[in-house]
């Protein structure tokens, strides 16, 4: 029985064996197959469960695949496909006779140079191809045989006078215009996904309600309508932050700001029939489609039953006549509300294109990349995604990682993602259509926990993250369709590859033209920290991340500090030890690199630490430095301690100077120019 529970969740794509963060070989247990089985559709309890879902894997892996990927200039296999000859019809409209034949029992058809989605029809079946260049469009494609710097920013930090509290892309015009000046050629963001309109208090960037859509909250309603027209709608409870961001107040002022927008270019634009406006909008929905309804749907519905009398917060707990976009209360209630539907649209519209406005302005100041987004590696299970498409996701399952030497017990994200087999029936629909939403105003895209493309940990709800699994993706076809997407948008793509990542998974990554992330604090080997010239040319080089200490918060130990008062340093005294001898190692590598004097500074010193490590950075070969804004301006405090939710202020700091100075100080100068002699 044990064994039959293993070869099933084995043709399933589930791992029965993998290795941990120490090297040790590890086996899932057979009640952790089960259950993660049980979430993907195939019981294992009995002899008879196991038959069952024996046959039905059989069912759908056997079903006509309609949808298929290749790289161009090479043969493309159609598995399941019969006939000897069809027809090409390729993207730009030329139809090309082809001749199939089989090999090792697969239908192969000869090369298709032209890269594209194109559609081949065999007898009476009409197949899409997506034909993908070779690699990504890479920074060496956009600059050849240069080295260009970005600097990495949180939106929402930035500040700007009338902002309603939260950094927008006013803002983020102000601030990129600014970085262009200094020669910043991309500025890099945390995700911008739509979260949770009718609660702010959850606005974790990385548990988005879709990832699909945008945060209004970061629109800046004068890019549609002018300074003008939006101060004329403010009122006076429209005003500024202090040092942290009150989400939920800032954001109740800006939705009322909106509101009171939408009311008035519905009574003014919309009633006529030559707007400018109004056709814009128009063109929006009818672009958006039928997604675009379900997300505002959705956004309605979780107002309505968030503030209801008896609030539900996940739709899992609506009662079952509105859990799903085409249920009878959900259906009805659209037809009863057309106007709260069609405002979350104008919202939608609104941040579209406050975005598309900053990217323009990137373009316009003579930057290279521009934006480069951050694409989740999932969504909440309670939010829009997951209500309206139900088929496309795990739901019974959420994303996290095995126990490892940082956390013990594992991780659980409270995320939900992609189902392998949705994807492959629905011919990578979701995917694409997540993928062109991070790119549609960008110059980039970070892909986030980039091992997903090959493999995700899967914990059963309800269950231990140690009693998870590894589900496998088809890398091969994600990969070819980032590439394709990648060129038509001439984009550069980012995986982050940090923690446990199989050297094999890093090959593949470059090979497809997808740069990893050389961090400061994990380049080193033992306790030695890597000379510049030893760091990768295939990926991008940071002295921190967003999750990651500042240089001067780890030069000052201010993260230990953090991490001992909430309760997550164990061994404070221990942990300030080992900080003084790699304190000792980084500067050692800084001195040999250059950009260090003979003594190291003191841990309250931390300003010419972050000095060298801007300029130590700067001199890796990488095609590109990206350095977060934190430790351009020296700052201590990180924007997230992971492992936090209410015991810290994640994703709540701002910044002290308006965005269109920012840069301006003496030390950031100083940074920017080490930055800027890379290209040198």
């Amino acid at each position: 029985m044990d064994d039959a529970v293993r070869e099933l969740a084995r043709n399933a794509g589930i791992a029965n064996d993998w290795t941990d963060a120490a090297g040790r070989p590890q086996r899932v247990s057979i009640e952790a197959l089960r259950n993660v089985l049980r979430a993907l559709g195939f019981p294992a309890a009995t002899e008879a469960d196991v038959a069952q879902s024996r046959e039905r894997l059989r069912e759908l892996t056997g079903k006509a695949r309609n949808f298929f990927t290749a790289t161009a200039g090479k043969t493309v296999p159609l598995s399941g496909i019969n006939g000897t000859t069809g027809e090409l019809v390729l993207e730009s409209g030329t139809t090309i006779p082809i001749k199939l034949r089989q090999s090792r029992g697969t239908t192969v058809m000869p090369p298709v140079s032209e890269p594209g989605y194109h559609r081949l029809r065999v007898a009476d079946r009409e197949i899409t191809l997506a034909i993908a260049p070779p690699r990504c469009i890479t920074v060496e494609d956009i600059a050849p045989k240069e080295k260009l710097f970005g600097l990495g920013v949180q939106l929402y930090a930035l500040r700007r006078p009338g902002d309603w509290g939260i950094g927008n892309t006013a803002a983020l015009r102000d601030f990129t215009a600014s970085a262009a000046r200094e020669g910043a050629e991309a500025i890099a963001l945390s995700p911008m996904h739509s979260m949770f309109a009718a609660d702010p208090s959850h606005y974790g960037p990385y548990s988005p309600s879709s990832r699909l859509f945008l945060n209004p909250l970061y629109a800046d309603p004068a890019t549609v309508f002018g300074e003008q027209r939006v101060a004329g709608t403010a009122s006076s409870a429209d005003n500024d932050s202090g040092e942290l961001i009150d989400w939920p107040n800032a954001a109740r002022a800006k939705y009322a700001l909106l509101r009171r927008l939408f009311d008035d270019f519905e009574a003014n634009e919309l009633q006529q029939t030559a707007n400018a406006l109004a056709s814009d909008f128009q063109a929006f929905m009818r672009d958006g489609g039928e997604r675009l309804r379900e997300h505002a749907l959705f956004e309605a519905l979780h107002r309505h039953w968030f503030h209801h009398d008896e609030p539900k917060w996940s739709w899992s707990d609506w009662p079952a006549e509105w859990r799903s976009p085409n249920a009878p209360a959900a259906a009805a209630f659209a037809i009863q509300e057309p106007r709260e539907i069609q405002y979350h649209m104008f919202l939608q519209w609104l941040a579209a294109r406050s975005f598309a406005a900053v990217q323009q302005t990137a373009r316009d100041a003579g930057m290279r990349i521009g934006l480069i987004s951050d694409l989740a590696v999932g969504m909440s299970a309670g939010g829009s995604h997951a209500w309206s498409r139900q088929q496309d996701l795990l739901l019974g399952l959420s994303i996290g990682a095995p126990p490892d030497l940082l956390a013990a017990r594992g991780q659980d994200w409270g995320l939900t993602g992609f189902s392998p087999q949705a994807l492959v029936a629905s011919g990578f629909e979701p995917f694409l259509a997540t993928l062109r939403s991070a790119l549609r105003n960008a110059g980039g895209v970070r892909i986030d926990h980039a091992m997903g493309l090959a493999r995700l940990w899967l914990v059963p709800q309800g269950g231990s993250p140690a009693d998870g699994a590894y589900l496998a993706y088809p890398i091969d076809d994600m990969l070819r369709l980032i590439a394709l997407e990648s060129h038509r948008h001439r984009a550069i793509v980012i995986g982050e590859d940090l923690g446990t990542v199989e050297p094999e998974f890093r090959r593949r990554l470059s090979a497809a033209g997808i740069a990893g992330m050389d961090v400061l604090w994990f380049t080193r080997k033992g306790q030695t920290f890597l000379a510049p010239e030893k760091w990768r040319r295939d990926a991008v080089a940071m002295t921190t991340t967003h999750d990651l200490p500042t240089v001067a918060g780890w030069w000052q130990g201010a993260d230990i500090t953090t991490r001992n008062a909430i309760g997550l340093a164990p061994d404070e005294p221990t942990e300030r030890k080992q900080r003084t001898k790699d304190r000792a190692a980084l500067w050692r590598a800084f001195r040999k690199a250059g950009v260090g004097t003979k003594d190291a500074p003191v841990p309250d010193n931390a300003e010419p630490a972050v000095d060298a490590a801007v300029a130590f950075t700067a001199q890796s070969p990488a095609p590109l430095a990206l350095i977060p804004i934190e430790d351009v301006l020296g700052l201590a405090d990180q924007p997230n301690v992971p492992g936090t939710v209410d015991e810290h202020p994640n994703w709540r700091r701002r910044l002290a100077q308006p965005a269109s100075e920012v840069l301006n100080s003496p030390e950031a100068k100083h940074r920017l120019k080490s930055l800027r002699e890379r290209a040198q």
